[in-house]
């Protein structure tokens, strides 16, 4: 019997099946009219999603690199929890299951997962997608309203992708407050935008006075020393480009790079990064500079030059977003 695919395989081959029979242009013009549609705040009466094509068209565009920066996200905070995995997964706004996929790919094994979203074609294509992963097959797709009033079930784990910035700010303090509230675990990842980052930033004041340890990226539960207005912390994912993207965007590489901003946090110890790499390293002869938040509390920083032996090769394979120094 032949090994399943991979997660990020087997999401691919079944998103590139979701678009037979969809004419090109009337996917690329789906997407477009989608994306001017997101405005910042949730629908009232109708989901913007509304039919299958719509949804089709939107996941194939959008889902790998949700799916790329959640994985991101959930790599590094495994790494500062390297004794745990999660045995219940709740993804809040999870529309076809970006986050699910992403979860499944960063830890092994089943585990009780629920989907909630408002947009019902969402949650039924997210179902028929999962299909193409065993450990997605048991998930439950459940409609909600995504706001003040939502209810969470306990579980080790939430993850809130891409959700923030569809709520008024009230709404916004109130789920988050309700993530903290029934899990172990809270992984959140807004757009690599300075409002993004602002989005980022509030959720994990909260975090923190619920009594959250901030895993990652940070390698403290500080306040973070990046003055607001002046810069903004955020990270990059590398993404293969279908045609539908090729087509939207009317690029010819064969990848983009999505930007995110992200925080993890548990309520249980946790092993954070000395420091992170938070630009892209610079290489320069015969040395490198990275720029780094560390423990202690600041940006620094830092070069590395042929002197420093092994180090020095350590950072030239360095990455925006790596933990530094490398592990032993």
């Amino acid at each position: 019997m032949n090994a399943p695919a991979p997660p990020a395989e087997a999401l691919r081959d079944a998103l590139d099946s979701l678009l037979d029979g969809l004419p090109p242009r009337q996917a690329s013009a789906a997407v477009e009219r989608l994306i001017a549609s997101y405005r910042g705040a949730t629908p009232t009466d109708a989901p913007i999603l509304r039919d299958r094509a719509d949804v089709a068209a939107y996941a194939a565009y959008r889902m790998p690199a949700t799916f790329e920066a959640v994985r991101s996200a959930l790599e590094a905070f495994a790494d500062a929890v390297p004794h745990w995995t999660p045995s219940g997964h709740v993804d809040v706004g999870g529309g076809t299951g970006a986050a699910t996929w992403a979860v499944s790919a960063t830890w092994s094994g089943p585990r009780p997962v629920t989907v909630l979203d408002w947009a019902e074609p969402a949650l039924a294509l997210g179902r028929e997608i999962a299909a193409a992963n065993p450990a997605l097959r048991d998930v439950r797709w459940q409609r909600a309203r995504i706001g003040a009033q939502l209810a969470l079930p306990e579980t080790d784990l939430v993850t809130v992708s891409y959700v923030l910035n569809e709520l008024p700010p009230s709404d916004r303090a109130a789920l988050v407050d309700a993530a903290a509230s029934a899990a172990r675990a809270v992984v959140i990842v807004e757009p690599g935008t300075p409002d993004g980052y602002a989005r980022v930033i509030e959720a994990r004041d909260r975090l923190i006075g619920a009594g959250f340890r901030v895993a990652a990226p940070c390698p403290h539960s500080a306040a973070c020393p990046i003055v607001p207005g002046e810069d903004w912390c955020h990270f990059s994912a590398r993404v293969s480009r279908s045609s539908l993207h090729r087509q939207v965007k009317g690029g010819s590489l064969p990848y983009e790079d999505e930007k995110f901003a992200y925080v993890a946090a548990a309520r249980f110890p946790v092993e954070p990064a000395p420091s992170r790499v938070v630009r892209r390293p610079q290489i320069r002869k015969g040395q490198v500079l990275l720029d780094l938040c560390g423990a202690e509390e600041r940006l620094t920083r830092t070069t590395v030059t042929k002197r420093h032996g092994g180090l020095y090769k350590a950072a030239r394979d360095a990455d925006w977003g790596d933990p530094w120094p490398p592990e032993a």
